[in-house]
């Protein structure tokens, strides 16, 4: 069974036992968090689909760490006027891990 669920604005598609890195989350380490805006879910060849979101059906997931994804650079410049601008960014992420996908 998989589902597909929203997080930041985002869509993720996991199973249970997934590891899934989602923008950051107000939570600790440890802790549980229940994704409930579930957008499709599918099992054993049989799909349901939201309109547009599944009503009854959550993903539970738990915090496995708070942490930040690699260096990007961030380079600006303006041609012929000697202007450049260096800069390094690290999003921050957390990394959740499915427990289960229940539909009530």
């Amino acid at each position: 069974m998989y589902a597909v669920f929203t997080s930041g604005g985002k869509q993720y598609k996991a199973s249970v036992g997934d590891y899934v890195d989602v923008e950051k989350l107000d939570a600790a380490q440890g802790d549980k968090v229940n994704f409930e805006v579930i957008l499709f879910v599918g099992d054993d060849g049989k799909v349901e689909a939201g309109k547009p979101v599944l009503a009854g059906v959550t993903c539970q997931a738990e915090v496995v760490k708070q942490d930040k994804a690699d260096k990007i650079i961030v380079f600006k410049y303006k041609a012929k006027k000697n202007e450049r601008k260096r800069q390094g960014h690290r999003q921050p992420f957390t990394r959740v891990k499915v427990l289960s996908i229940e539909k009530a």
